[in-house]
């Protein structure tokens, strides 16, 4: 028999802590939450996600309060057509790049404007543009 700690039952939530920390997560729900109330929500984004070798990028802005594996946001598949919309956080955790690469989060983004602007400009430039 073998002794120690038994392995850890890992939920869906602590497997996105790699591309959202808890604090992103915290506001990201808070953000959902205030969505609700709020038809004119327009908040700016809370976490760039990136394929680093497929050239898609996720700018999310909220969590819904309800379901947490649907996070909304702009996105870009790489083919020219972002758009606002929903995306399934435990299908971010399984995409990868043609090279195999896994989503990342940016370590270094900071959203200066609304959602609404990155989303504006993704359609005139046919990307993301932050």
């Amino acid at each position: 028999m073998v002794s120690g700690n038994p392995a850890p039952n890992l939920s869906k939530e602590k497997t996105m802590t790699k591309l959202i920390t808890d604090e992103q997560r915290a506001q990201l729900l808070a953000n959902g939450r205030q969505s609700l109330d709020n038809d004119d929500f327009d908040p700016p984004p809370v976490v760039k996600l990136f394929t680093p070798d497929a050239g898609a990028t996720w700018l999310l802005t909220e969590i819904d309060p309800d379901d947490h594996d649907h996070a909304f946001g702009l996105c870009d598949l790489g083919q020219g057509f972002p758009e606002l919309g929903c995306v399934s956080l435990a299908e971010l955790q399984s995409v990868r790049g043609s090279l195999g690469l896994p989503v990342e989060r940016d370590l270094h983004f900071v959203a200066t404007t609304a959602i609404s602007a990155y989303a504006r400009e993704a359609r005139l430039a046919e990307r993301i543009v932050a």
